[in-house]
């Protein structure tokens, strides 16, 4: 069987990103993640060449029309939707790193993981000062989950993250890494952790790294990171208009829009065009008139708005939060996709980060289909 869809890629990955996937068979591919930061509660798929985060594990995912059958003996799997083919994909492998443990005994894959096909994605602070109470939490929020269900640690030290990051590559041919944190104490926002980590993973091993902090109060730390090897930069939005940001992440609310806008122009300069981007989560309550104005307001700094549907992760208080419909998405991401093509920002061009690796969101798919 061919590896290809029968439904255009943009709405078939847009479909799958709202409504999720039922599994004929929960261990196909290596194991998904549930909790935790990051894409949560999915599991990677590759259609069509794109290696793409579908939820698995979520409330609509259970009721979804998608079913993905077993894989066959060469690897692939059919998707129906209500009894009817639309499509196949494959599934990435479990990593070979994942069978080690560090020096001091933890398992590596306590210390970063697979995200994509190729991205090694690492939490350095499993801990977040937003996350102590639900009057400051991120709703959506679930970086404590994996730390009280023991799947991670605390704190990675910079030795271990090096040592995780050199067998990930030489292993399972890794190609970038991505760097999250959450928010300690201090004005450095997170900045500081981070930059030591890649001065670690920079001397051990050659792989491009993206970091992900809030802003940091003194731009400085911005120069300080890309010193230290960072060669990419996320500070996630994650909503664009004041009223939705105050309800939804009351905590991280308190670094204004304008905030984000002075550090990106400031960064710009430093990591490059393209090479800041932001997290913009479609479905929390602004407007696809409200994402793509702020949108435009990016581009023209130099930044890539990643627009990605937001998923609901059970065990947040928005576990119940219905994700964006299709027709949503699509009206965010194909006018995005033009903007940014005609900016000369694309996911490709990126060096490190979730806007390179483009798989929890179809917006890489729409840019392609405008580059053919």
């Amino acid at each position: 069987m061919e590896n290809r869809a029968t439904l255009p890629a943009t709405q078939l990955i847009n479909e799958l990103q709202s409504f999720g996937a039922r599994l004929v068979d929960p261990k196909a591919g290596h194991e998904s993640r549930r909790g935790g930061a990051g894409p949560s509660d999915h599991k990677a798929m590759t259609i069509d060449g794109m290696t793409v985060m579908v939820p698995v594990h979520t409330a609509p995912a259970f009721e979804s029309p998608y079913l993905v059958e077993k894989p066959d003996a060469s690897g692939r799997s059919r998707i129906s939707r209500e009894g009817r083919p639309v499509g196949q994909v494959t599934f990435p492998l479990r990593p070979r790193f994942y069978d080690l443990t560090t020096a001091d005994g933890i398992p590596y894959s306590k210390i970063a993981v697979l995200h994509g096909r190729d991205v090694l994605a690492t939490t350095v602070l499993q801990t977040c000062i937003r996350y102590q109470s639900r009057t400051k939490t991120c709703q959506f929020c679930a970086i404590g989950q994996s730390l009280a269900a023991g799947r991670t640690i605390a704190h990675k030290t910079p030795a271990q993250l090096a040592e995780v990051a050199k067998a990930a590559v030489e292993l399972d041919g890794v190609r970038h890494m991505v760097m999250t944190t959450g928010t300690p104490r201090g004005e450095d926002r997170g900045a500081a952790v981070l930059a030591d980590s890649a001065r670690a993973i920079k001397a051990a091993v050659d792989l491009a790294i993206q970091a992900q902090c809030e802003p940091p109060e003194d731009d400085a730390w911005l120069a300080r990171l890309r010193e230290a090897g960072v060669d990419a930069l996320g500070m996630h939005l994650e909503a664009v208009t004041p009223e939705v940001r105050a309800r939804i992440m009351p905590g991280k609310a308190q670094v204004s829009v304008d905030k984000y806008m002075s550090s990106f122009a400031a960064a710009v300069p430093i990591f490059g065009r393209g090479q800041v981007s932001t997290y913009i989560l479609a479905g929390l309550g602004d407007t696809p008139e409200a994402v793509l104005s702020t949108c435009e307001k990016l581009v023209a700094i130099g930044v890539y708005p990643f627009v990605v549907p937001f998923v609901p992760i059970s065990g947040t208080p928005l576990e119940s939060h219905p994700t964006p419909p299709p027709a949503f998405l699509h009206a965010i991401l194909s006018p995005l996709s033009a903007m940014l093509v005609k900016a000369g920002l694309k996911a490709a061009d990126i060096k490190a980060g979730c806007g390179r690796c483009g798989a929890c969101s179809a917006l890489s798919a729409y840019e392609k289909g405008l580059a053919k």
